[in-house]
């Protein structure tokens, strides 16, 4: 099992969720739970009371080595790539019923790893990684080349062909969904793969790496390696067995894998990088919907969320009134407990992460923005921060250049719609966009002419399965998610042959 259990306890007298004390992790490596190497472990940490959770086993270089050779040999001698898709279709879709019977328990590990809450966990966060599993399983059957029509007497068609062995690095805040939409669609490419997991949030990838075996994929396919990034994740990204990198996470650490990558083998990579997404509100929008739009943009997940819209964009005819109603919901936003089912935030995942944001209100206030709510850290034993609203932010403000990952939002006013597009854009990052507005052509020119990934109109966080997610510039490149999120684990091979005495080419 990923986690040992020695026994059920009670968290909270109004939550009944039976949650395991857990004792030891370890590395899933070839089809089983095994040792690091080196026998060291690291902590992870409870971020609602500091406490504790699991001594999780330190896989470092030699531990990343014995994971790429067993998904190199799965991948070069094993059954999964050469497998009828329609199998691993089969396979894949039992992962994601064992995913499904399990919802609570993976619920419960997010919420006591990553201080995510529990009822969103259970009722979308796990239930659509199920969905994700079972979106890239439709797709494994369906993974056709082209016919070519030459311009000589040449017979022309290409293969799409798994990558190999590809080494999967995801972030600490969504461990489940980023978790499938990486694996999944490597899954049904045939490929073979090495997954290190946060060091924060290291303990649901571990069930699932369980649940995986469970459901019949074969041993090798699909490897956990926990540990740190400057050693497990740099041996990834170094390694000349594997074959691609997707990454998911900072800008700096992004930079480090792709230089690692080219240095090695020069081995394609997929970043999914920082952001620092403005909502852009027009004159004629419904201020009390996109009030609540943009609070849940900044909020939503603690404002541990790469797209967070943490750059609110006001036009000046709404903007004392957006302020009014900003204060009065902002107001009825409960931290608290992430088992308490009335809370909407919980605390943030760790200690460098709670400092890390607090350092950026205090730099907010020092360069003169106005404290317009919150600031200060909660008033309990986790690492809870109340959400902050800074006004009067100016473009070149630390608080509105910098990704804070954190319950801080920077609000503007603006004129025009010239000037809402300039200043959207006067960014590094380029994940994502709101627009809020009821006129069409506003809509259409702002969603062409700001510089992300994806623009969102008069709705926020609209992810959906069957669309691609990626960003511009500094965001990162290459996509996850829909078809585009499965082509990346693809290669294309084109396969020419002469034609004799054809009367037609």
């Amino acid at each position: 099992m990923a986690v040992q259990s020695n026994g059920n306890g009670s968290l909270d007298s109004r939550v009944k969720v039976p949650v395991p004390q857990i004792k030891f992790t370890k590395l899933f490596i070839n089809g089983e739970f095994v040792d690091s190497v080196s026998g060291k472990t690291f902590q992870t940490i409870d971020p609602r009371n500091r406490e504790v959770i699991a001594e999780i086993a330190e896989g470092n270089k030699e531990d990343v080595d014995l994971a790429v050779k067993a998904a190199r040999e799965a991948f070069d001698n094993g059954p999964w790539p050469r497998l009828p898709g329609f199998e691993r279709r089969k396979i894949m879709m039992k992962f994601a019923d064992l995913i499904d019977e399990n919802n609570e328990e993976l619920a419960t590990l997010e919420t006591i790893d990553a201080g995510k809450l529990f009822f969103l966990c259970k009722i979308m966060e796990i239930p659509g990684a199920a969905e994700t599993i079972r979106y890239y399983a439709g797709a494994a059957d369906k993974i056709h080349g082209e016919t070519l029509k030459m311009s000589t007497a040449l017979q022309g068609y290409t293969l799409h062909e798994p990558v190999g062995v590809v080494g999967h690095i995801i972030p600490w805040n969504f461990p489940s969904q980023m978790f499938a939409m990486k694996v999944g669609p490597a899954l049904a490419a045939g490929c073979t793969m090495v997954v290190k997991p946060a060091e924060q949030t290291p303990l649901s990838a571990l069930y699932y790496a369980h649940l995986a075996k469970l459901a019949g994929i074969p041993d090798g396919v699909l490897n956990v390696v926990t540990g740190f990034g400057q050693t497990a994740g740099a041996a990834i990204s170094s390694h000349t067995d594997i074959d691609m990198v997707s990454f998911t996470g900072s800008t700096e650490v992004g930079r480090l894998v792709m230089q690692a990558a080219a240095t090695s083998n020069l081995k394609p990579v997929c970043l999914e990088l920082g952001g620092k997404s403005p909502i852009l509100i027009f004159d004629d929008a419904d201020v009390d919907k996109v009030t609540e739009l943009a609070l849940q943009g900044t909020l939503f997940n603690k404002g541990e969320i790469c797209v967070a819209g943490s750059r609110v964009f006001v036009q000046e005819g709404i903007y004392d009134k957006f302020l009014l109603k900003l204060k009065e919901k902002v107001k009825n936003w409960v931290v608290g407990d992430p088992f308490d089912p009335t809370s909407h935030q919980g605390p943030q995942v760790n200690k460098k992460q709670y400092d890390r944001i607090l350092s950026y209100i205090e730099l907010g206030k020092k360069e003169g923005a106005t404290l317009f709510h919150g600031g200060k850290p909660g008033d309990r034993k986790g690492y809870y921060i109340e959400p902050t609203i800074f006004t009067d932010v100016t473009d070149e403000m630390t608080i509105a250049q910098e990704e804070i990952f954190g319950p801080v939002m920077s609000v503007f006013k603006f004129k025009t719609v010239e000037e809402a597009i300039k200043r959207a854009n006067a960014t590094k990052y380029g994940l994502a966009a709101g627009v809020m507005t009821n006129d069409i052509n506003i809509a259409n020119t702002v969603a062409r002419s700001i510089r992300a990934g994806a623009i969102w109109i008069n709705c926020y966080f609209a992810f959906d399965r069957d669309s691609p997610y990626g960003g511009y510039k500094m965001s990162g490149f290459g996509r996850d998610m829909g078809m585009d999120g499965l082509k990346k684990y693809l290669v294309v091979k084109a396969v020419a042959t002469p034609i004799y005495n054809s009367p037609w080419l």
